[in-house]
């Protein structure tokens, strides 16, 4: 099993070059960033695990700057976003940094997106809360055609882009079709959020697998996600669930394992150099 991490780099925390030699030294598989933009000060919308949000929340370094500076100075950690707020982002901007990002690091980025909670973060970039969903699928769509061997053009519901020469193309090879015929282009790309229908419904359309918060309940709803990535004829083999934000435990790990899971990333504290580092001397225990 692939042990990963993540953690919310601040501009309070240890840094990102620093953190990703450590993870190769250690042997780690990868590192995995979240997303804010920034966090309204009126905000009504709760945080999703209850009481005050933790202040890292306001502070996140923008990932893919991190993300980049990690690939400089490794050679074989994977690199992740986990997650990207898509529908946060120009589409035709987001898929350059991808492209560019994956291209500089020799293939080892994975795109994990999600559609967010904070209703006010999202309202301030235009984002109307009931259509995110739809709006993500459809950026992602148009991404895929920038990143398309030959120039591809897209006209969905929420943009459009005409065909294009957009370079560099993403490392990672196409492999196969999503459930709406368009090639899986572009980087490993992995949907975050609660299990249920909606969800599940758009792994099975348009991803590689699943980004589930926390890892509870998965012997519960793998079944149901296997059902509905059957039912899109999506090949069996090729899903992909890797637990995220992980608090790790031995029995808990050999559970994953036994369900079949071939990555798990574990969550580090949003704190300075030394705390961290002991927190991944702990961890290496799993690697």
């Amino acid at each position: 099993m692939r042990i990963s991490v993540t953690i919310f780099l601040t501009d309070e925390t240890i840094t990102p070059t620093r953190l990703a030699r450590e993870l190769e030294h250690r042997g780690f598989a990868g590192l995995y960033l979240p997303e804010h933009t920034h966090i309204p000060v009126e905000r009504t919308t709760a945080y999703p695990a209850g009481g005050d949000l933790p202040p890292e929340y306001g502070r996140t370094l923008d990932p893919f700057v991190a993300l980049g500076q990690a690939a400089a100075v490794t050679e074989d950690l994977a690199l992740g976003t986990g997650i990207t707020l898509i529908a946060q982002h120009d589409p035709i901007d987001l898929a350059k940094q991808i492209a560019t990002l994956d291209h500089l690091s020799g293939g080892r980025f994975t795109l994990g997106v999600g559609f967010g909670w904070n209703v006010e973060e999202a309202a301030d970039h235009g984002v109307e809360w009931r259509t995110r969903r739809e709006l993500g699928r459809d950026r992602m769509a148009l991404m895929r055609a920038l990143w398309a061997p030959e120039p591809t053009a897209y006209d969905g519901p929420f943009g459009s882009v005409r065909a294009s020469h957009a370079y560099p193309k993403p490392v990672q090879k196409p492999r196969g079709q999503s459930a709406s015929g368009q090639p899986l282009v572009g980087p490993r790309t992995l949907i975050g959020g609660a299990a249920g229908p909606k969800l599940f419904a758009h792994i099975a359309e348009y991803a590689d697998g699943w980004l589930p918060i926390g890892g509870r309940g998965l012997t519960e709803s793998l079944p149901v996600l296997r059902a509905a990535w059957a039912e899109a004829g999506r090949d069996a083999g090729a899903l992909q669930v890797v637990p995220y934000a992980v608090l790790p435990g031995a029995g808990k790990l050999a559970h994953y394992a036994d369900l079949g899971i071939e990555e798990v990333v574990l969550q580090l504290p949003p704190a300075g150099e030394g705390e961290v580092l002991r927190v991944l001397d702990e961890y290496a225990r799993y690697v």
